[in-house]
């Protein structure tokens, strides 16, 4: 059966023990979700909180981790979702995602609009991508992709 939380206490605590165990046992995001079968950016969101798993992958995530039991239910469940509490962002890497929505933010949406007409970009039927790539004046890139169905305004 399908259950859901409402109160994010748990699942934070839960993100809070995965992530000890990732540290402890030194893997890397794409290792766990190598275990689960599943995108890296699925499940890195899954166990940070945001997304419920598989039954079959949360117990190999668990399993890798070194987690009980609870915390394979736990991972099924689906979450209140939401990670970063109301305001600005103080953490630097989310601000700055933060701060490149208020600056292109009606950007994207007068894009959006003139190729695909009113409507929205699904977060639910979504993919997520983040490469490294080099920068040709030297250092390197982070290359982040969003790719999300579109869904028109449906006139009623």
């Amino acid at each position: 059966m399908i259950h859901a939380q409402f109160d994010p206490t748990a699942r934070q605590a839960l993100a809070d023990a995965a992530v000890e165990a990732k540290i402890r046992k030194d893997l890397t995001w794409q290792q766990i979700a190598d275990a689960a079968g599943l995108s890296v950016a699925f499940v890195t969101a899954a166990v940070l909180g945001q997304h419920p798993l598989p039954a079959a992958s949360a117990e190999a995530v668990a399993e890798l981790l070194g987690l009980d039991a609870e915390a394979v239910l736990l991972l099924q469940t689906i979450p209140s979702r939401g990670s970063i509490p109301g305001g600005i962002p103080t953490d630097p890497t989310i601000y700055r995602f933060h701060e490149m929505l208020q600056v292109y933010g009606t950007t994207l949406k007068a894009l959006v609009h003139e190729q695909f007409g009113d409507g929205i970009i699904s977060a639910i039927n979504f993919k997520l991508d983040v490469r490294k790539v080099a920068d040709p004046e030297g250092g390197e890139r982070a290359v982040v992709t969003l790719d999300g169905k579109y869904l028109p305004t449906k006139p009623f």
